[in-house]
C-alpha cells in the first residue's frame, strides 16, 4: 500500500520523531529510559533505530542552528559569552556559548583559545581570513614586531580555508608560534570586520582572556567573586573586606539606576566613586591587590556608562549554559561527532525558542 505523506522512509511518523527529540533534548530522558517508555506505549522500536532518530538525518535542524548565530549577531549590539567543559570521545573539550536576550548558540570544540572563539564567530558569518586595517590594528595592540607589521601593511590578503591560511603563513616565513597566533587572530578579526561586525560591537564576559576581543565589558558578579573568595584572618581584615564589598555594591546599584535613566552628571559621580574605591588602601594586602585589579579593569567594568544597553553581569550566559551542564551531568560525555553536533544544535534551538516565545 501507499504510505501516508507524513511517513518518509521509515515506519515512524513525524509526530513520534518530534516526541522522541522533545523527550531526549528538553526533558533530558536518557536513551534507555526513553526506549522503555516507547515500549510501554506499545511502540515496537529497537535501541539502534532510536539512536538513529536522535542523531541522524537532522540536517534541517543543524542548518537552522548554523543560521542562528549570523542572524543573532546582525540584529544585536552585543553578545554575552561563556564556556564550560564538554568531554568528547574520551578527550577533554569545551562548549562555547554565544547569545543575548534574543538567541542562544552553543558549539563544542577541543579548544577554548581566542582563535577558537573568533573562528566560531567566523563560522557563523562565513568570514574569511583577512589582513586589513582592522587586523593590523589588532596585531599592533598584541605586540607583533614592527617589521612584520610593515610587511603586511602594503597588501590586503584574503584567504578562505584554514589549511590554505596555515600554508600561507609558512610560505611567508611566519614560523614562531606566537607570531602565527597573533597574525591568525588578527586575520580572523579582519575577516569579521570585513563582514560587517563593527569594531565597537559589545562582548560581555567574565575575565577569561579568550573573549577579550572587540569592545568588551566585564561582569560585575564575577569581579566581586575575587573579594568573596578572600579569607580574612582577623577582625580588622574582615572589617576591611566588608567595607570594600559595600562600596562595590553601592557602585553597582548606582549603575543599575543609571541604565534606567542615563545622565552625564550621574556618570561622572559613578566614575569618581569607582576611583575612590580602587585607590583605597587597607591593612589587608591581598584585598589591596584585588582593588588594584579592579583599577586595571576600570574601562571594562564601567563600559555601561558609555553604552547603557549593556548588561552589568553575565548571569544570562550562566543560566543558558546550565542547559548544557544538566545534559552533561545526565548523559556524561559525547562519543560520536553527530551526537556532539546534535547536543549543540538542540540546546541552541531550545533556548532560542524559549526566548522568542516559540514552542520548542
Amino acid at each position: 500500500g501507499q504510505l501516508p505523506a507524513t511517513v518518509q522512509g521509515s515506519s515512524f511518523g513525524k509526530t513520534l520523531h518530534a516526541f522522541i527529540l522533545y523527550q531526549y533534548h528538553h526533558q533530558h530522558v536518557t536513551q534507555p529510559l526513553l526506549l522503555a517508555q516507547l515500549h510501554d506505549l506499545g511502540i515496537r522500536i529497537s535501541s539502534g533505530r532510536l539512536s538513529e532518530l536522535i542523531t541522524e538525518n537532522l540536517e534541517v535542524f543543524h542548518q537552522e542552528k548554523d543560521e542562528l548565530l549570523e542572524a543573532g549577531v546582525k540584529v544585536s549590539n552585543y553578545v554575552q559569552t561563556d564556556d564550560t567543559g564538554a568531554r568528547h570521545d574520551g578527550q577533554n573539550g569545551y562548549c562555547t556559548y554565544i547569545g543575548n536576550e534574543l538567541f542562544s548558540w552553543f558549539n563544542s570544540t577541543q579548544s577554548k583559545s581566542r582563535i577558537n572563539f573568533l573562528s566560531l564567530l567566523k563560522h557563523g558569518l562565513q568570514a574569511d581570513y583577512v589582513l586589513n586595517v582592522g587586523a593590523l590594528e589588532y596585531m599592533a595592540r598584541q605586540g607583533l614586531p614592527k617589521n612584520l607589521l610593515e610587511r603586511f601593511s602594503v597588501q590586503v590578503v584574503t584567504v578562505k580555508e584554514r589549511a590554505v591560511w596555515e600554508k600561507w603563513l609558512t610560505d611567508n616565513g611566519i614560523i614562531q608560534e606566537r607570531h602565527r597566533r597573533i597574525i591568525t587572530e588578527g586575520a580572523l578579526m579582519g575577516g569579521l570586520l570585513a563582514q560587517g561586525i563593527p569594531a565597537h560591537f559589545g562582548i560581555v564576559r567574565d575575565d577569561a582572556g579568550q573573549f577579550n576581543v572587540f569592545d568588551h565589558a566585564l561582569c560585575w558578579i564575577h569581579a566581586e567573586r575575587a573579594i568573596n573568595r578572600l579569607l580574612p584572618m582577623n577582625d580588622l581584615q574582615k572589617q576591611a573586606v566588608d567595607e570594600v564589598r559595600n562600596q562595590v555594591w553601592s557602585i553597582y546599584r548606582n549603575l543599575k539606576a543609571y541604565k534606567l535613566a542615563p545622565q552625564p552628571e550621574q556618570a561622572q559621580l559613578i566614575r569618581q566613586q569607582f576611583a575612590t574605591l580602587v585607590e583605597t588602601k587597607t591593612g589587608y594586602a591581598t584585598l589591596n591587590q584585588v582593588l588594584k585589579q579592579f583599577g586595571k579593569n576600570q574601562h571594562e567594568l564601567l563600559r555601561v556608562l558609555d553604552k547603557p544597553y549593556l548588561p552589568l553581569h553575565n548571569n544570562l550566559s550562566e543560566r543558558d549554559i546550565r542547559e548544557y551542564v544538566k545534559k552533561r551531568k545526565i548523559s556524561s560525555s559525547t562519543r560520536s561527532d553527530t551526537g556532539r553536533r546534535c547536543r549543540d544544535t538542540f540546546a541552541s534551538l531550545k533556548k532560542t525558542c524559549r526566548k522568542q516565545g516559540i514552542s520548542f
